[in-house]
This record gives C-alpha cells, sequence and structure tokens, in this order.
C-alpha cells in the first residue's frame, strides 16, 4: 500500500505525518478484504492519497480544516471528505470511510 500525503496552506510537520500514517495504516485491514473482492486475487497495488487543506486564514474562533482520502485499487475508487474546526480531522475521516466501504 503506497501513501501519499499533500498538505495545502499548512506544513507537513514530522507528527502530522506520523499521525496520517497511523490513521491510514488502520485501514490496511479493509483494503485486504477489497483486495480479496477483486477478479485478479493478490495483484492489488493500492494507493492512498490523503489531502490536508487549511480551508481559510480568517476565522475568528480556530481555523477550518479539510481532510480528503482517496483509496484506489484496480477496477475501485472509494473518496471520503471531511471538514473540522481542529487539525485532527484525519481520524473522523476515517470513520466516514468506513462507512463508504460498508455501502459496497
Amino acid at each position: 500500500m503506497k501513501i501519499i500525503i499533500t498538505t495545502k496552506n499548512l506544513d507537513l510537520t514530522p507528527s502530522l505525518n506520523v499521525l496520517v500514517n497511523q490513521k491510514v495504516e488502520k485501514l490496511r485491514k479493509f483494503i485486504n478484504v477489497l483486495k480479496e473482492k477483486l477478479p485478479e486475487k493478490g495483484k492489488s497495488l493500492a494507493e492512498v492519497f490523503v489531502e490536508i487543506e487549511k480551508v481559510s486564514k480568517h476565522h475568528k474562533k480556530g481555523d477550518v480544516f479539510k481532510t480528503e482520502i482517496i483509496i484506489v485499487l484496480p477496477g475501485k475508487k472509494l473518496v471520503s471528505e471531511f471538514k473540522k474546526y481542529k487539525s485532527r480531522s484525519a481520524e473522523l475521516v476515517r470513520k466516514e470511510q468506513k462507512r463508504a466501504e460498508n455501502k459496497l
């Protein structure tokens, strides 16, 4: 599983990088389940794109962050997006991602 992290309007600090990798790593078991359902078993080259964006610089009470996760598998693409008034929105995106996977 390849994890690609990008940021907009904020720096990718080592602590943020570690947090995102920990949260995305928890998705590995779900990606393995999806891999089993693919017609070409064992040939999954999963890519996970994580984009964290500081949406606005002019809020009076805290910052607004948007986190988007895109999981690309052969023949499947799962997208989850979440906006929150705190920087650890990756945790909440994981919950949204689980809901999206349950719909498959």
